[in-house]
């Protein structure tokens, strides 16, 4: 049996679901979800993030911890996080950059999110030096301090959608058409309390997006940092608030119709960088300026980095190496589409690459 095919007999016994509830099942079901059965990661996959474009990108993002470990009195122990790390190579890359600031990894305690036991093994082999521990939610985070990266992670949540109408919403649902196949549809209308402040800035027909699970996460991690000390770095694409569908699907590296094959493509959506910094100062912590990609890995010396390697480097490797670093950077690539976000103490700095 298919996923749709799951999904058309749920909805025929249930009635339509939730673009969340979606979401949750392409992404996450057992059997048919994308990351129980898919390769989704590099060339051979349906995208590339940008720890496989190059290891620049995990190089300067570790180095960037490490000093606001430095900076913060070099607590020990701590743990080091990541959010849905996929197949280990972002941290993997960390890890090997920060072997010369002197007992930096000695005192971390590595620590990953991570729901598919398919790469669970994955991380494990990249990370096998390492001694990683995995965990289910970031309530399960020790109480210490925190030096947390989540890299393309929130945009892969879960999100309901919402059409305005007057002060109230419908809700964007999926239900089945007549010929047996997924379709969106529209719920009552009804008031909706946590889209309140969004009725200043919208008007009758607009579409906003709302991930209920983001809040929870980033106050976990929040609370952790304001507590106990550390840094987090969130970077994603999205702005500092969504308007409109953002809900895309990709395929072997090409958009595809998010219904049309479910579980054999990815889901994702833009982030709200207003929710997850209003979430952090709820925990008392505070959040840098939300900073473009390119601008964050530019102040953090990326073109520097990309000379040193440049110079023992020629011909196809050399084009690669030029070719990765114009894509991590350039406004016109993800340079700009991808933004930054620090989270740090309330007595301390952003970390370097950031603005307070």
């Amino acid at each position: 049996m298919t996923l749709k095919r799951v999904l058309l007999e749920r909805i025929a016994h249930s009635g339509p679901m939730t673009v969340a509830d979606y979401m949750q099942d392409c992404l996450l079901h057992p059997e048919h979800g994308y990351y129980a059965k898919h390769e989704p990661f590099g060339t051979k996959g349906d995208f590339i993030t940008a720890p496989e474009i190059s290891q620049m990108f995990g190089e300067l993002l570790g180095l960037s911890l490490a000093q606001s470990w430095l900076d913060q009195g070099r607590p020990t122990p701590f743990t080091l996080a990541e959010l849905g790390p996929g197949r280990g190579t972002l941290m993997a890359d960390m890890l090997r950059a920060t072997r010369g600031v002197s007992g930096f990894l000695e005192a971390a305690q590595i620590v990953l999110l991570e729901a598919s036991p398919r790469l669970r093994e994955v991380q494990a082999k990249a990370l096998a030096d390492f001694a990683p521990k995995w965990i289910n939610d970031t309530s399960e985070l020790p109480d210490r301090p925190l030096f947390l990266v989540a890299n393309e992670f929130f945009d892969a949540l879960p999100i309901r959608q919402f059409l305005r109408s007057g002060t109230g919403w419908s809700e964007r649902m999926i239900g089945a058409s007549d010929s047996d196949d997924l379709m969106f549809g529209l719920g009552t209308e009804t008031p909706q309390p946590a889209l309140e402040h969004r009725l200043g800035d919208t008007k009758d027909g607009d579409l906003v997006e709302l991930c209920e699970a983001a809040p929870r996460i980033i106050q976990d991690t929040a609370t952790r940092i304001a507590q106990h000390g550390g840094a987090a770095l969130v970077i994603d694409y999205g702005d500092w608030r969504s308007l409109g569908d953002t809900l895309q699907a990709l395929q072997a590296h090409a958009p595809v119709d998010p219904l049309d094959d479910p579980g054999r493509a990815d889901l994702t959506a833009h982030v709200d960088f207003e929710v997850i910094a209003g979430s952090a100062a709820i925990a008392k912590c505070r959040h840098s300026r939300l900073t473009p990609q390119g601008v964050f890995l530019e102040r953090l010396g990326i073109t520097a980095r990309a000379q040193s390697l440049a110079k023992e480097l020629g011909g196809a490797q050399l084009d690669a190496l030029i070719s990765a670093h114009r894509r991590l950077t350039h406004p016109e690539e993800m340079g700009n589409l991808f933004k930054v976000l620090g989270l740090f103490p309330p007595q301390a700095t952003p970390p370097p690459g950031l603005e307070p």
